[in-house]
């Protein structure tokens, strides 16, 4: 059995295909998408967003930009951990993410272990909330 379901959503394909080896060879099923509005639609097609673990997301994207798609996520699937994977770090976004509800904030580039690791206990978070559901 895997790790779990892990939607990336990142406009810039070097760093999806990078995020889903990482992830991969972890032990994650990774489902990409290119852009917030993709993201969306990714996690809507899925009909019950319990079906991915995490969402790793970029912030600075085309269409629907990164503060746009987690408004979303976390406001329709309130139990499913975002993960902040941003080039362009900037602290007063940071803050106003984790008062949203994200489970961590990364700096591309970001190193694997790091990655691994933040997805791992958003991940856990996630399977511990589910498992209050089971039946």
């Amino acid at each position: 059995m895997g790790m779990g379901r892990v939607l990336v959503v990142d406009d810039e394909a070097d760093v999806r295909k990078s995020v889903r080896l990482i992830l991969t060879r972890a032990g994650y099923d990774v489902v990409e998408a290119e852009d917030g509005e993709k993201g969306i639609a990714a996690i809507k097609a899925d009909g019950n967003a319990l079906l991915v673990d995490t969402i790793v997301c970029d912030l600075y994207m085309p269409k629907v930009n990164g503060m746009e798609a987690i408004a979303y996520f976390r406001e329709q699937f309130p139990s499913v951990p975002v993960v902040v994977l941003t080039g362009k770090p900037d602290i007063p976004n940071a803050a106003s993410l984790f008062k949203q509800g994200i489970a961590d904030y990364l700096v591309k580039p970001i190193e694997a272990e790091k990655l691994t690791s933040a997805v791992h206990r958003a991940a856990q978070g996630h399977v511990l909330f589910k498992d209050q559901f089971a039946t």
